[in-house]
């Protein structure tokens, strides 16, 4: 019971990565806020954590817009109070090189994936800081690291995530704030899946990322939610600033599969 009596916010927890941190978290003790876009599927994972026997709250809500994020935010500090752990998990992959990219691909992406960050950062920071204490996860990505074809403007906005990582931590260490992001290579999870669907081979690109991972395989959920646990505990008392790899060894390796 790692986050007993702590308050945990999850973001784009309705499925895949998020809803595997988000279980995780409520498995461990944390009363979690489950905020997605998908109001339904929100409420579906709240009531799941809740017959495991822990505490969770469904908040709908789009976080590229600040009305509501902070209608979110309320619902959630009146049923539990301040946020101690933050999980910036919400993304959206548009896929194609820059000049496939349309406009409005290219603004959502960073609307969810930078601002979005932003924005529920902003909201859940005061809080912490009149507790002296909480830890900020931001879900980067290797392709922040790496150039990997087809996600330009997914790889920025990772690699954005990491840059927003450094500078948080220099902010609010002093404060109590730890801030750490975790940057999965390929993972077993649905936004994979949609991936493969729109490219020409699938079955034939899901074994080449097998193969490109030195560890031979692609990475699960669990592995993934595991490094955010000990990141929001106080095991990681010492570590802010950091970006953790989890990704089988790719980003050591560098190498990418070819379409």
């Amino acid at each position: 019971m790692r986050l007993q009596d702590r308050v945990a916010l999850v973001t784009g927890a309705a499925r895949g990565i998020g809803r595997g941190i988000a279980l995780r978290f409520a498995a461990e003790g944390a009363r979690v806020g489950i905020l997605d876009l998908d109001g339904a599927a929100c409420q579906a994972l709240a009531d799941k954590a809740l017959s495991s026997g822990g505490e969770a709250i469904a908040l709908a809500a789009d976080i590229s817009q600040p009305a509501q994020v902070n209608s979110a935010l309320a619902r959630l500090r009146d049923r539990f109070g301040a946020v101690d752990v933050l999980v910036n998990n919400a993304a959206v992959m548009p896929v194609g090189a820059i000049h496939r990219t349309s406009p409005d691909d290219f603004d959502r992406c960073v609307a969810v994936n930078l601002r979005g960050a932003y924005l529920v950062s902003r909201g859940v920071i005061p809080g912490m800081l009149a507790l002296g204490r909480g830890s900020i996860i931001h879900i980067a990505s290797v392709t922040g690291l790496l150039g990997l074809p087809g996600i330009a403007a997914y790889s920025m906005t990772k690699g954005g995530l990491i840059a927003l990582t450094r500078a948080m931590s220099t902010d609010y260490a002093a404060r109590g704030i730890r801030v750490n992001s975790v940057s999965p290579g390929t993972i077993d999870s649905p936004m994979l899946r949609d991936f493969l669907a729109g490219q020409s081979d699938p079955d034939s690109l899901r074994q080449d990322f097998d193969r490109m991972h030195p560890i031979g395989r692609v990475g699960t959920i669990a592995e993934v939610a595991n490094v955010c646990l000990f990141l929001a505990s106080d095991e990681a008392s010492f570590v802010t600033g950091a970006n953790y790899t989890v990704d089988g060894g790719l980003s050591v390796k560098g190498e990418q599969p070819q379409d």
